[in-house]
């Protein structure tokens, strides 16, 4: 979950280039950050708790923090690496902000991840003499790699920072993603995988490496993704992979299409908004190309032949990638007529999992590295499923793994609170579920056209809701329940899914109390919170249970709740004390057009109570780690 950039360049300064990389990966952690450099006398390091400005105005401003190295030499240093943390082991504070340091002070390490053995690796180390200087697991790594170092040295003479990293490694349980220098008069930059994601690049300038390729698209667009257990020295322009046992091998570049522009605000005030506001495009781009005649085309992996053999699919997710996955449930039982069941990954690798020969494994995920969704479908493969994903980064370890892969095209998602991801893993959920109906035959042509058709229309059904109109009266409905004393979030059918998306997306950003639930479960037990005070967001559609949500609107208002309707439901709109009315549409596509309120509701709460949208407390992006 945190952020890693690193560089080795051939004659000019790394900290500038370094300090971008950080910033573009704030959102993968944000509670401290810092840098180190490679000087020919050993390693300076610059570290501040908080944001990245605290850490520029820290370089500008105070002296190195080793008083015996030159001041200003950082800046000018060819080699670094920089980090941006979201704490784990020990409070986020400058002592155990990133990078960290052997007690030589010639090695520097920056890590994402998690050493499940750091207790047991800490009282060896401190054993033999070691003194530790934060709270973190981190910082058993760089000192295992110095100790390693000198036992290579003892007995050959020399050894390159690779090997001293390999063989360190070998006694490291957990996940990582770590980036690691050593400082002399020709520095060295090794980086090394195992779970959380890791990318490097080369240029005529030098190389690079990142967590994330967004922080190296102003490099190349030619990416080398890290697969676990490599481990890669870089150099100015050049690169060099190894496994775990020394042998060397080779890792193919990418082409990435994102642009490096895509990553900024584009006039808006905050990615949530912009990304918010990129929905109707993001729709056209995931159906387009995927829509033919009379069938949907996912691309290779997705054959008549294989889908058909099919007797389940099992759907697999965490927190907003779930709520897609809960929608995908409906769509392909409703409309593909395959049993299907949905579970939080991060239950389903842990609960000895029984699943019937011809089950399709499908996991769903924005950034294809989230740690529980990807453990979650190696056990099913080992199980003998199918694998699938719905994934929205090409080159991830989801897509790369998977069998089948269905790439979205939302472009990159900085706000931490994910948005536009969930409207385009919903489409492709559709187009999913209309490619299974054709080739297990409960769809034919031209059913698959009308399915299609509704799916293309939403993008002019979201591009009213997001007309001024609707954004204008999202905002009056925000200001009148700013202080309600919580949030209930009601829905049913394919629509009970966007109310726990719309409970979820409130808590992240204004940090009120909210809770997403069945409108038909509320009356075992949530409706006891029900008082006036309490408002109760219900999203409702025409369609099969619309009279169904009726109903339990009526049971709110009876007991005082102030009813807020969302949806195309004119009965349900004029019961409400307010509405936010949107297109009227196919249920089955209704989820997408009736997202979007609650994503602007939440927004404009978190603004009206002053929360740092982009960036709320204690998540990341990206949940690389259990």
């Amino acid at each position: 979950m945190c952020g890693v950039v690193g560089a080795i360049l051939r004659d000019q300064p790394a900290l500038e280039g370094i300090l971008d990389g950080l910033r573009v990966l704030e959102y993968r952690g944000y509670d401290s950050a810092g840098v180190a450099a490679a000087l020919p006398e050993g390693v300076a390091i610059r570290r501040r708790a908080g944001r990245i400005e605290a850490l520029r105005a820290a370089l500008e401003d105070a002296a190195l923090e080793d008083a015996a190295l030159e001041d200003g030499a950082l800046s000018e240093a060819r080699c670094g690496v920089g980090h941006t943390r979201w704490a784990t082991h020990g409070p986020p504070n400058e002592l155990n902000a990133h990078p960290h340091s052997d007690q030589s002070g010639r090695i520097a390490l920056v890590h994402n991840g998690i050493v499940e053995n750091h207790q047991e690796l800490r009282r060896e180390l401190e054993e033999q003499g070691v003194e530790f200087r934060s709270d973190t697991d981190t910082e058993v790594i760089v000192h295992l790699i110095a100790r390693e170092l000198e036992r290579l040295e003892g007995e050959s003479g020399e050894a390159a920072l690779a090997d001293g990293v390999r063989e360190a490694l070998k006694l490291v349980e957990g996940y990582y993603a770590i980036a690691v220098l050593r400082a002399g008069p020709e520095p060295e930059l090794v980086a090394a995988r195992q779970g959380p994601p890791l990318c490097i690049c080369v240029n005529e300038v030098g190389a690079w490496l990142a967590s994330d390729v967004l922080a190296l698209l102003p490099h190349s667009r030619e990416v080398v993704y890290l697969e676990d257990g490599d481990v890669a020295r870089l150099a100015p322009s050049h690169y060099e992979v190894f496994r775990p046992d020394g042998e060397r091998v080779e890792r193919s570049p990418e082409e990435i299409e994102w642009r490096a522009e895509d990553a900024g605000m584009a006039g808006f005030s905050h990615h949530m908004q912009k990304e918010i506001h990129e929905q109707p495009a993001v729709l056209g781009r995931t159906v387009a190309a995927r829509v033919g005649d009379g069938d949907a085309d996912l691309g290779s992996g997705w054959s008549d032949s294989e889908l058909a053999k099919l007797e389940r699919v099992q759907v697999l997710g965490c927190g907003t990638a779930l709520h897609a996955g809960l929608i995908a449930q409906f769509l392909i039982e409703g409309l593909a007529g395959l049993p299907t069941d949905s579970d939080y990954a991060s239950e389903f690798r842990y609960r000895s999992p029984r699943l019937v020969p011809g089950t399709l494994a499908l996991a769903i995920s924005q950034s294809g590295e989230t740690a529980d969704t990807l453990a979650a479908l190696r056990l099913a493969k080992e199980l003998g499923c199918h694998t699938g994903a719905i994934c929205n980064v090409p080159g991830s370890s989801l897509v790369r793994e998977a069998d089948s892969v269905l790439l979205t095209d939302a472009g990159p998602e900085i706000g931490v609170a994910s948005t536009k991801a969930f409207t385009a893993q919903v489409a492709g959920a559709y187009l999913a579920a209309v490619r299974l109906g054709r080739a297990r035959g409960e769809i034919d042509a031209l059913g698959a056209d009308t399915l299609l058709e509704a799916l293309r229309g939403v993008r002019a059904g979201l591009e009213v809701v997001l007309g001024d109109e609707t954004v204008a009266l999202v905002k009056e409905v925000a200001r009148s329940n700013q202080d309600a004393k919580g949030f209930l979030f009601l829905g049913r059918g394919v629509n009970y899914p966007v109310a726990l998306e719309g409970a979820l997306k409130l808590k992240e950003i204004s940090y009120v109390h909210a809770e997403g639930y069945p409108a038909g479960e509320m009356k075992h037990g949530p409706i006891a919170l029900i008082e006036p005070g309490m408002s109760v967001l219900v999203v409702n559609s025409e369609g099969g249970v619309a009279e169904k949500v009726r109903s339990n609107l009526e049971q709110v208002k009876a007991r005082g709740g102030r009813v807020i309707v969302v949806g195309s439901d004119e009965e349900s709109l004029a019961l409400a004390d307010e509405r936010i009315p949107v297109p009227a549409t196919s249920e089955w596509v209704s989820p997408i057009l009736n997202v979007v309120p609650l994503q602007l509701f939440a927004y404009e709460i978190g603004l009206l109570k002053g929360c740092d949208i982009d960036k709320p407390r204690n998540l990341a992006k990206s949940v690389t780690v259990e």
